[in-house]
């Protein structure tokens, strides 16, 4: 294209509508998707100005009044804005549009062939359109400079998708171009620069052959590349491990664009479209990998993946080298060939950097997988640990060293980012140094292997690390060890070859492992030798760095087949040896019998010898080993194997069975099938004596004993199993039933929820229950038992106590969780919860923890425990024998339940005081809940503060003086509030107490916080309303008085002065008050704001205004009152004479109110006269009140009028004292038509004292009147007649005392039920006070011994003797009451107190009958325990002892009148059972004091009879004479003596009598056994018949005799054992000696031997 001219400023654009017309050709003739979204976006854009900017700024009458050069400015600036917006726009939308130039709208209608119309031409727009050429090539040029290789030359990597968009873009935009260029209106203005020849012609057309040749361009580059994009959405679609598939195609596809494109195959663009293919592989490879995550993920993995991308990328490479050496094949025979002449560095530069990089991360996550094998590595031997603790530090510091990428942020796979290979280098110089370090290790522990195993388990372990450069070089110096090793591994073989055939020949058989049969076992042994040397020999092959080529190689290698074939020969001579004795000793272990019993267990077992079995596994081994033919014996056997295997396999099940049902049945199942074992135990006799394994029809019999064995066992089994799962189901049960919300540890417990899940768990026991009752009805069945049997109810009973078990545990499972969640140790989450709520004026909880409250929480508790005691009652009792419906009553009973229960409850009731406390430490807040808010602001308005009730009494008569609160006070106050509202704020919500209950005080804390925000806003609320009060008043005074002052008045204008003057008055009086009302008002309002108390805009704008309006009305008002001066001065004079004569007038009336006013307590008609004052003063007060305005009004001073206010004050009290008068009277005379039955004098004397306060509390004036000594006298005689009253309601007075009261009074009446006080009060009480008192005083002691004589009375009715059985006679003996003794002790004190009273005069008889009958009990009942005590001690003696009554005949003979007397005496006194009837009969005490007399005698005689045997056997002094009684009785008896032996002798417990033929003890005795039960033989035998004390003697001296034979035998022993050694042997018994002295027994023994000798011992 040549040079344009240079360019000019541009002309001005063509008119919207022919650009309109251009873009809407250029639309229809754009073809594709792109075109009609141009045209839309060009029109969307051009819209606003086409109708709004440049109508507007190029419309002629817009530029009226403008000069024409600013509307020709205008106008150009404004095409200028069209054609550079219409410019952009294309630009967005990726076209070049060319602006046509200004004054081109009506060029398409120019006739060129007219030359008048071309001399209408004007020369601008011929200028214009020239512009527009210059401005047309330069958009058209820089269209087409552009290439698609511009991103790679700028640095970015874009995809093949770019490429294809750019030639679809670049064929759109020249088409675009091309259409402009060829529209009408563009070449009418070609034709018109031709016309006028314009020198812009060739370029123009040159520009349009540029277009058309890089349109014909772009549409065939776009033709042929638009088949690659389906190739490139193939490979986007899919994996990156997939992708391998699609990339020969898509290569296929690049040289088919290069063989068949004629502008695309330049080596230039391929190289583009090549390198852009790489950028698209090397994207979907960093997808794949996820480099952010691929050195922190899983190493293995990772690993895998970075092969994979590298073995794709590597692929497509050679692919790309195959085609293009295979790019002549795309050509037609005869067709010019055009090789890629490009280099391959250039298209795959990005890509081999790619590939670098991937192999570093490739090499550095195989070095790091290698290296995690460290972690593994365990050494043994004896620096094992050692070598494994720096095993376990290489390891943490290849972790340390490797953290390094998992800690980075940057993308390792990043080509621009260099900080991963300066990490990567420093990684492998770590790994280079470990390598060398883990080398020495590796020598470490190979020099430490114990043995060759050892050695390959360390090759196993570093595995792939040996193969590492710097590891293997440490390790090659050891395989020539190795092979030294398994030198001496092959020569401990062939000692323990030798070691076995030794123990083989020593044993006669060959060891063999465990279970194993001697042949096969020994055989095993074989080739386990043999593998012992196999298995390493074999590793040897696998060491690739291992030659066994060597001089010592080859010398192993010998040693292993010489050990080979020594284990061959072994092998078949033990198999040749076994053959030829199998035959003989199978046959004798056929004939031998089926079953075998045991005696003593009577368990049986199969009789199956274990040769046999030997047999069978010997073949079975050695059929498979091929060392020879089994023997025909043993073949046959082996051939029956499987008819002796289901035999015994039968024969064993049914032995199983049977034995586990005697192994397995309960004590009380046996009963149930014992007569069925008797069946099978006889058909089972047979196969334990006469049936063989060799019979025919074995089988026949045993199969009908199985039958009856598995029956048997099955149903056994299944009524087990059926207790099982009874037991399963009870077992069910045992988790709590009320537990957490959710099961949730930190949760409460949910009382809504409790019922269903009570429900639940019922319903789950009821079905149980069911279920159980049919398992035990099944088990009947089972077990073929009879339901009236005792076996069977004894059976039930085991059932019933299982089921019994399961509900103790439910239920203690349930108790455990409650208690376990209530302990305050355990530190768990509260387990319930409580809500503490202000309910004014009370602090209540919900529910409640109040003691003794309905439905509070401790019912809800206690209704807990019921609900889980009740599921024991949902199950009927199986035990229906026992007698219960159920089995809650036994659970009630379970003493360690109960405690659990009632521990539970004393926790409750502990954390329900605990909560009541807290509770009570908000007591203090009460007063803000509990006191009335209006009545205390009232006090405080008042007084300043509460009054209290000593200021109340204080002043009780002139009442407490007003004192207003002040601004700080109302402060002080509210501040109060503000604290409490913060200390009761910070009251923690949520308190835990006992660990388990929760209190949510937070209603309570809401309810008093509104509470304390009320208090608060009362006082607020006040200084609110007071300040807009005063203001709003202040304003409305103002108002007024400034209306009223500024009247005119004229003289003789009475009412108009009277109202100028009223207004000067209020303004005087408001003066002082109203010029202090401003400041406090703002102090006030200053203290709201401090509280946020907001006050209305109106407020602070009077608080502004009103000082400067009120100082304008006193200024108006001093103006008035100097105007008004005369006229106020003539009505002063008036009003004083008023007052003069008022004054007169007052003091009359105050002489006659003294006269007739009802100042008397007898005036008649009080209330007519005080009417009648009232009026007389109301009058008189109108008039004074009328001087009272007149003279305030115009400043006269005015008298007092004293006495008219007295008047008038007396009035009101003389109103209140008759009032006082009416109502006492009232009150009283009501009182005395009271019944005296319904007389309440406490109610009555409660209300005359009432009266009495009410009384003194009248003015001090009334005082001296004779009415308030009336009534004074009135009520105070009332309440002594009262006094009297109350004590003659006294219950203890009789008909006797109200007479002594009418003697003493004089006054007589009838005392029934009609009698009224006015009766009463007519005796004139009040004046015989003492009098009464006293006769109540005495009426109260008579009735205390009234009841004292009634209770005697009522006790000693039911007070009954009780009786005990004698044990010997069963004599009715009295029973020691000690209830009854104390009883008669206290009575009879009590009559001795009543007997000194001095009001006994009316009970004296009564008292003295009592006195007499209580005392007579006292002495019978002790004469009579007294007698009955001898009695029954002696009775034994005399009655019971042969011996006694022998040796005392007379005194036994006495005896026995006693006990005919006692007893007839004993049972006469059973048939009075009454005490005290029983001990007053007559002459009782008579025959018990002559019983007491005849036994003292025989008393005496058994004395001196006890001293008398004492004398004879002095032993006897030893023992007490109930004991010595006790002997004596039983004399006769030796054996009867014994348990007083150890009394009488020291060491003595028993002795040994010599048996009769019938094994019974007769009295001869042989010995005698120490305490220690050590026996030593007598002597001689001794007879212990005849009195005791004489055999008793005999005994002793037995014992003397034996002594001293044992004494000498043990000196001899000692000193035939002088010489022996000097030892001395200890005799084996011990001896006794019992001097005559009656010492204790000693040791025979001298000291120093027996020290000795019990050293030696």
């Amino acid at each position: 294209m040549r040079a344009l001219p240079a360019a000019r400023q541009p002309a001005p654009c063509p008119p919207p509508g022919a650009q309109r017309s251009v873009a809407r050709s250029q639309a229809r003739r754009a073809g594709g998707r792109g075109e009609a979204s141009e045209g839309a976006s060009c029109r969307s854009a051009e819209e606003p100005r086409a109708r709004v900017i440049v109508p507007i700024l190029t419309n002629k009458k817009n530029h009226q009044g403008w000069p024409q050069v600013v509307s020709q400015d205008i106008v150009r600036h404004v095409h200028n804005l069209e054609s550079t917006i219409f410019t952009v726009v294309g630009q967005v939308d990726g076209k070049t549009l060319l602006p046509l130039p200004a004054g081109s709208e009506g060029i398409e209608d120019i006739d060129l062939e007219n030359e008048k119309s071309m001399g209408r031409i004007d020369k601008s727009l011929v200028y214009a359109m020239e512009s527009a050429i210059i401005d047309w090539s330069h958009q058209i040029q820089e269209a087409l400079k552009k290439e698609s290789s511009e991103p790679l030359l700028q640095g970015s990597n874009p995809n093949p998708k770019v490429e294809l968009e750019f030639w679809k873009n670049r064929c759109d935009d020249l088409e675009c171009i091309y259409n402009q260029l060829t529209t009408r209106k563009v070449r009418n203005m070609m034709e018109l620069l031709e016309r006028v020849e314009s020198s812009y012609i060739p370029a123009f057309k040159t520009m349009l052959m540029d277009v058309e040749a890089a349109l014909t361009e772009a549409q065939d580059v776009h033709l042929h590349l638009t088949p690659l994009k389906r190739r490139l959405e193939d490979v986007e679609r899919v994996e990156f491990s997939e992708v391998k598939p699609f990339l020969l195609p898509l290569l296929h596809v690049v040289c088919l664009i290069w063989v068949t494109s004629k502008h695309y195959n330049m080596p230039v663009r391929i190289v583009v479209l090549l390198q852009e293919i790489c950028n698209l592989l090397i994207e979907q490879a960093l997808v794949y990998l996820s480099p952010e995550d691929l050195l922190k993920g899983d190493m293995e993995e990772s690993l895998g993946k970075v092969r994979m991308v590298l073995g794709i990328l590597n692929m497509f490479k050679e692919a790309f080298e195959e085609r293009r050496e295979k790019l002549h094949m795309y050509y037609e025979p005869g067709q010019e060939v055009r090789e890629w002449d490009v280099s391959s560095t250039m298209v795959f530069a990005r890509l081999d950097t790619f590939l670098k990089r991937l192999e570093m991360v490739e090499d550095l996550l195989a070095t790091s997988l290698d290296l995690m094998k460290l972690e593994k590595i365990e050494f043994s031997g004896i620096k094992g640990k050692t070598l494994g603790q720096q095993v376990l530090d290489m390891y943490e510091e290849f972790q340390e060293a490797y953290k390094v990428f998992s800690e980075r942020t940057y993308d390792c796979l990043d080509l621009t980012n260099t900080d991963f290979e300066q990490d990567a280098f420093g990684f492998q110089q770590k790994v280079e140094d470990m390598g060398r370090r883990l080398g020495t290790i590796f020598i470490q522990a190979f020099d430490d292997a114990s043995n060759l195993d050892h050695a390959f388990k360390l090759l196993d372990m570093f595995g792939s690390l040996l193969e590492r450069p710097v590891v293997a070089a440490g390790a090659a110096g050891k395989y020539s060890v190795l092979i030294s090793m398994f030198s001496r591994a092959l020569d401990h073989a062939r000692l323990i070859y030798s070691r076995h055939i030794q123990a083989e020949l020593k044993l006669g058989s060959p060891p063999v492992h465990k279970n194993m049969p001697p042949v096969a076992g020994a055989l095993r042994w074989a080739q386990e030798l043999r593998a012992r040397i196999q298995v390493p020999f074999d590793h040897f092959r696998h060491i690739p760095h291992l030659c066994l080529d060597s001089a010592e190689g080859r010398r192993v290698i010998e040693k292993y087949e010489e050990m080979i074939q020594l284990l061959d020969r072994y092998q078949e001579k033990l198999y040749a040896d076994w053959s030829q004795t199998v035959s003989e000793k199978s046959q004798y272990n056929l004939t031998q019998p089926l079953i075998r019993r045991d005696p003593e267990t009577k368990l049986i077992t199969v009789n199956f010898d274990p040769q046999l079995v030997s047999v069978l596994r010997e073949v079975s081994y050695l059929s498979g080993s091929r060392l020879g033919a089994i023997p025909p014996t043993a073949a046959e056997i082996y051939s029956s194997k499987e008819s002796y295997r289901q035999l015994a396999a039968n024969l064993e099940l049914m032995v199983n069975r049977y034995n586990k049902v005697l192994k397995t049945v309960l004590e009380v199942e046996y009963p149930l099938i014992q007569e069925q074992l008797w069946d099978i135990n006889l058909k089972l006799k047979k196969a334990e004596e006469t049936l063989n394994w060799k019979m025919e029809g074995v089988w026949d019999h045993i199969s009908m004993v199985m039958d009856d064995v598995h029956d048997l066992e099955q149903r056994i089994q299944k009524a087990k199993n059926n207790v099982e799962e009874i037991q399963t189901i009870v077992g069910s049960w045992a988790s709590p039933i009320f537990v957490r919300r959710d099961c949730k540890r930190e949760s409460l417990l949910s009382l809504d929820d409790c019922q269903d899940r009570l429900e639940r768990r019922y319903s789950l026991v009821r079905e149980s229950g069911q279920r159980i009752h049919l398992l035990v009805k099944e088990n009947q069945s089972l077990l073929l038992a009879d339901p009236a049997s005792d076996i069977w109810k004894a059976y039930v009973d085991y059932v019933d106590e299982i089921v019994l078990d399961g509900f103790f545990t439910a239920i203690e499972c349930s108790l455990k969780y409650l208690l376990e969640n209530t302990d305050p140790k355990a530190g768990l989450p509260p387990l319930f919860e409580v809500q503490l709520d202000l309910v004014i004026p009370d602090l209540i909880f919900q529910p409640s923890l109040d003691p003794g409250t309905n439905d509070g929480f401790y019912d809800v508790v206690e209704g807990l425990l019921n609900d889980i005691y009740r599921i024991s009652s949902l199950v009927p009792r199986l035990a229906e024998h026992s007698g219960f419906l159920h089995y809650q009553a036994d659970m009630e009973d379970m003493a360690d339940l109960a405690d659990m229960r009632h521990e539970l409850m004393g926790r409750v009731q502990a954390v329900m005081a605990a909560c009541c406390d807290y509770r009570s430490a908000f007591d203090h807040y009460s007063y803000l809940y509990g006191e009335d808010r209006k009545e205390f602001f009232r006090q405080f308005l008042l007084y300043g503060h509460i009054l209290t009730a000593a200021e109340i009494e204080a002043h009780a008569e002139n009442g407490v003086p007003e004192s207003p609160p002040t601004l700080q006070q109302f402060r002080e106050q509210i501040d109060s509030y503000e604290k409490i509202y913060e200390e009761v704020n910070r009251i923690e919500p949520i308190s835990i107490f006992q660990s388990w209950m929760k209190v949510d005080a937070r209603p309570f804390k809401a309810s008093l916080l509104n509470v304390i925000k009320r208090w608060s806003l009362v006082f607020k609320q006040h200084l609110m309303d007071h300040v807009m009060h005063s203001l709003s008043d202040l304003d409305e005074f103002i108002k007024t008085a400034d209306k009223g002052l500024s009247k005119k008045v004229e003289k003789g204008d009475y009412d108009g002065l009277v109202e100028i003057m009223g207004h000067l008055l209020a303004v005087k009086e408001r003066h002082s008050v109203t010029d202090a009302v401003f400041e406090p008002l703002k102090q006030t309002v200053e203290l709201l704001k401090t509280y946020e108390q907001e006050l209305p805009e109106e407020v602070y704008k009077q608080l502004e205004e009103l000082p400067e309006k009120w100082n304008n009305i006193k200024k108006l008002a001093i103006a008035v009152k100097q105007h008004v001066a005369p006229l106020q001065a003539n009505e002063m004079t008036v009003v004083r004479k008023s007052c003069a004569a008022f004054d007169v007038e007052q003091h009359r009336f105050r002489e006659r109110f003294r006269k007739e006013a009802p100042f008397r307590f007898d005036t008649k008609k009080p209330y007519q006269l005080l009417d009648t004052k009232h009026i007389e003063i109301k009058q008189m007060e109108s008039a004074m009140t009328s001087i009272y305005e007149s003279a305030g009004l115009f400043e006269v001073i005015v008298p007092d009028y004293k006495q008219l206010k007295q008047c008038r004050k007396e009035l009101c009290l003389l109103k209140e004292l008759w009032d006082m008068i009416s109502l006492v009277g009232t009150c009283l005379d009501d009182w005395q038509t009271t019944k005296w039955a319904d007389i309440n004098v406490e109610n009555m004397d409660l209300e005359c004292k009432k009266f009495a306060r009410e009384i003194r509390n009248l003015d001090k004036e009334v005082r001296a009147w004779d009415a308030f000594t009336g009534l004074d006298s009135k009520v105070k005689n009332m309440l002594t007649a009262l006094k009297a009253v109350a004590e003659l309601q006294n219950p203890a007075i009789r008909e006797r005392h109200w007479n002594q009261l009418m003697q003493v009074t004089g006054v007589r009446f009838v005392m029934d039920s009609d009698t009224t006080l006015a009766d009463l009060l007519k005796l004139n009480l009040h004046n015989f006070e003492d009098e009464v008192r006293g006769i109540v005083d005495k009426a109260v002691r008579e009735m205390s011994m009234e009841k004292v004589l009634k209770e005697l009375k009522m006790s000693w009715s039911t007070m009954e003797f009780q009786y005990e059985p004698h044990p010997r006679t069963n004599i009715p003996l009295l029973k020691s009451d000690e209830e009854l003794i104390e009883t008669l002790e206290d009575n009879q004190v009590q009559l001795q107190n009543l007997m000194t009273s001095k009001c006994i005069a009316f009970f004296l008889e009564e008292v003295s009958i009592w006195q007499r009958k209580l005392s007579t009990t006292d002495s019978v009942i002790s004469l009579w325990f007294e007698v009955q005590r001898t009695w029954s001690h002696l009775e034994s003696i005399f009655i019971g002892s042969e011996d006694i009554r022998a040796q005392l005949p007379k005194d036994s003979k006495r005896f026995e009148g006693i006990d005919a007397d006692f007893k007839e005496l004993a049972y006469e006194t059973q048939k009075t059972p009454n005490v005290v009837e029983a001990t007053n009969k007559p002459g009782l005490s008579q025959q018990l004091e002559d019983i007491q007399s005849r036994l003292s005698l025989c008393e005496k005689a058994l004395a001196e009879y006890l001293d008398m045997k004492r004398l004879a056997f002095p032993r006897f002094y030893f023992v007490s004479s109930a004991d010595l009684l006790d002997i004596l009785s039983n004399g006769t008896n030796p054996q009867l003596v014994q348990r007083h032996l150890s009394k009488l002798f020291d060491s003595l417990a028993r002795m040994k009598f010599q048996l009769d033929s019938e094994q019974k003890p007769t009295k001869v005795g042989l010995g005698m056994y120490s305490r220690e039960e050590e026996y030593v033989s007598f002597s001689e035998p001794w007879d212990c018949s005849g009195q005791v004390e004489v055999w008793l003697s005999h005994v002793l001296d037995s014992m003397r005799a034996t002594v001293r034979d044992e004494m000498t035998e043990a000196v001899m022993a000692y000193e035939k054992n002088q010489g022996n050694n000097g030892s001395l042997t200890i005799l084996p018994r011990w001896r006794f000696a019992a001097p005559r002295s009656g010492g204790q027994p000693r040791l025979g023994l001298p000291l120093p031997g027996w020290r000795k000798a019990t050293r030696m011992r």
